[in-house]
């Protein structure tokens, strides 16, 4: 068997497997519930308060949450909000994206982003409304 499909099948198994070194870790949204009471000063699902609303956050694009003023910064970034790139920002927000008005330090825990990522997922319907 040719090298590059078994180092390509071993990738694969290393990504996909739970467990794995690689695979992102998989989100309990109950745990990511309570996770984001440390979010509630600032966010809520419903409505915009210091920070923008999370309801309707996913495929919704940076910058751009209806009736919020975000900085130049966010609005330049240029991503939409899918669980990876809410992964990347939560984990370190000013280094993701120099400017930001956000102040909080981030999430360094993968699991417990993954966590608080899987509770926003719960919570946001395909349709942008909250299950709520």
């Amino acid at each position: 068997m040719p090298r590059s499909i078994v180092w390509g099948a071993a990738v694969l198994l290393l990504t996909v497997l739970p467990g794995s070194a690689l695979a992102a870790p998989r989100g309990d949204a109950v745990r990511g519930a309570a996770l984001y009471d440390r979010c509630i000063a600032c966010h809520s699902l419903e409505r915009n308060r210091t920070g923008p609303k999370h309801c309707g956050l996913f495929d919704r694009a940076a910058g751009e949450a209806e009736g919020y003023r975000y900085s130049k910064a966010m609005r330049d970034w240029g991503q939409r909000w899918t669980p990876e790139s809410l992964d990347t920002f939560l984990e370190n927000p000013r280094k993701t994206v120099p400017g930001t008005r956000m102040t909080y330090a981030g999430v360094k825990d993968a699991q417990e982003r993954a966590d608080i990522i899987a509770y926003l997922m719960r919570e946001n319907a395909p349709d942008g409304t909250c299950a709520q």
